[in-house]
């Protein structure tokens, strides 16, 4: 028995709260992948963190910058209003339920019920809209900021330009993935995921080009409709097409992600085919349930290590789990009408059991 409990995993601190558990997510090794391409591949797992995303990391700095700055007083009734297609709001409905911070969210019409429910239980009001670019006044980012100003004591949390967002994995994400790695005894060899705001992929290139001397390469992840990898590539800001991910893809450089431009080492294009199709090898191979978004980070991550020396470690992020994308990526009418079922191999159609 004391054999076993010295070799029992328990978390370090009980928490204090909601808040103090964001973060210390568990690093998971790909085993079959790994094995299959000869490299090791490893995802952080950030569908563990207690709001369920890796949104939860930027949601907590978001708003904790905000009380810094002054910029809201929590001794008086706060409200914090973003614009988000999803995984942030939720992560800033969870804080400012803990906080008694009243939530309002715009995000497109075009994102999955599952997340606007899920937002609403959470006492937020919740605002989807038309899909416009963001120099029409009535872009769901737009909105957020115009309804923050007309209220008192109310914050817009800016996600896409507010550097809190990429400094939250700056200090957390970045510096975790390296100790988990150095832990193990290994070398880091790459890092690659994909971007939305570019909070994410931002901090953690920043963070590891620095603690590894730019010993690390670091490549950024783009879906169909996003002008990340046309701009990486080319300088250009060309978009084509469109995505069944949700929650990542641009049609600008945002205030994150040009700071992380000049370090990073180069880009990928992830086909939805790709992606779908890692999305149920996850689940089949690994026992993983996630997202479209982790899926095509894993493909992203795929790539990378085959260009590099057998033995490579590469990580990536494991963005949230697919509860909220259940109902349209295992239905197998749904995929039908992407153009997404035929692509998938006869054992893994058995994962589209919805009509």
């Amino acid at each position: 028995m004391s054999q076993f409990i010295r070799h029992l995993h328990v978390p370090p601190l009980a928490t204090k709260g909601f808040t103090d558990a964001v973060g210390s997510t568990p690093l998971i090794k790909l085993q079959k992948l790994s094995k299959e391409l000869g490299r090791n591949i490893y995802g952080k797992s950030e569908l563990q963190n207690p709001g369920g995303s890796v949104k939860d990391r930027a949601a907590l700095y978001l708003i904790n910058d905000a009380e810094k700055r002054g910029l809201i007083d929590p001794s008086k009734p706060v409200t914090v209003v973003e614009g988000s297609a999803g995984n942030t709001a939720i992560g800033l409905a969870h804080i400012c339920k803990a906080k008694g911070y009243k939530a309002v969210f715009y995000m497109p019409d075009t994102q999955s019920q599952a997340k606007i429910n899920l937002l609403k239980w959470l006492g937020a009001e919740v605002y989807p809209v038309p899909v416009c670019p963001i120099t029409d006044p009535l872009n769901f980012n737009n909105r957020a900021r115009d309804h923050a100003k007309r209220l008192d004591n109310a914050v817009w949390t800016d996600q896409f330009d507010n550097q809190a967002n990429w400094r939250a994995h700056y200090y957390t994400t970045g510096p975790e993935i390296l100790k988990q790695i150095e832990d193990e005894g290994l070398k880091l060899d790459a890092f690659t995921c994909s971007t939305g705001t570019g909070g994410t992929y931002t901090g953690i290139a920043k963070y590891l080009e620095e603690a590894t001397k730019g010993n690390c390469k670091l490549v950024v992840a783009d879906p169909p409709g996003s002008v990340i990898y046309s701009y990486i590539k080319t300088g250009e800001l060309n978009r084509e097409g469109g995505s069944f991910t949700e929650g990542i893809g641009q049609g600008r450089i945002t205030g994150n992600m040009k700071e992380s431009v000049s370090i990073t080492d180069d880009a990928v294009f992830i086909p939805d085919e790709e992606s779908i199709i890692m999305l149920f090898r996850l689940l089949d191979e690994e026992g993983l349930f996630v997202g479209g978004t982790s899926a095509l980070n894993v493909v992203a991550a795929a790539k990378v290590g085959s260009t590099l020396p057998e033995g490579s470690n590469v990580v990536t992020i494991l963005c949230d789990s697919g509860h909220k994308y259940a109902d349209r990526v295992f239905s197998k009418s749904w995929l039908q009408s992407k153009n997404l079922y035929d692509v998938l191999p006869d054992h893994l159609k058995k994962y589209a059991s919805l009509p």
